[in-house]
């Protein structure tokens, strides 16, 4: 399973890592659109911390260099289910301001859902690659078993200490009943 799992992150990186360099060398187009969600999130942003950039063509750039890393995490198999993440949660906004299907006119409103679901479709791809293990145990499952291997542990510890007690006990009985040899 694992040439698929490769491939298949490789395939779903591969539109944030070329999307992202394209916005680096020209983000001019999508700074228009980012305007949707960057007018809402600069205000929480300047009252979080002054010093994050608010204009959109930063923003987008931030985002498009978030992209390109987290691609090639995921392509490159390191840190896929952070990766994968990431690109999860900046997919949101961008589908919102790239594609609103809603307030689209009419003649371009089928083509703007069709992107719009072809985000969608990406976004459960990418949940899925943050929520798999790769067929090991996740963090969870590891602990809740390690806690019950230490219990039975435990347990078993105990009814040894208990027999072999009981087993010195009558022996110091029997010991006991021995007579004295001088």
């Amino acid at each position: 399973m694992k040439p698929v799992r490769s491939a298949a992150r490789a395939m779903l990186a591969s539109i944030f890592v070329i999307s992202g360099v394209r916005v680096l060398i020209r983000p001019g187009g999508r700074v228009e659109a980012a305007r949707r969600v960057t007018d809402r999130v600069g205000p929480l942003l300047e009252r979080t911390d002054p010093r994050l950039p608010t204009d959109p063509e930063t923003l987008v750039r931030v985002k498009a260099v978030t992209d390109v890393v987290a691609g090639l995490a995921l392509a490159t198999g390191r840190f896929t289910r952070p990766a994968a993440a990431v690109l999860a949660v900046g997919l949101i906004p961008t589908t919102y301001a790239g594609h609103p299907f809603w307030s689209a006119p009419k003649e371009e409103r089928a083509n703007q859902q069709t992107h719009f679901l072809k985000n969608l479709g990406l976004l459960g791809g990418l949940l899925l690659a943050a929520a798999d293990t790769e067929g090991r145990p996740n963090l969870r499952y590891r602990t809740t078993h390690a806690v019950d291997r230490s219990q039975r542990s435990v347990r078993r510890a105990v009814r040894t200490a208990k027999r072999d007690a009981k087993i010195a006990a009558l022996s110091a009985t029997a010991a006991r009943k021995l007579p004295l040899s001088r």
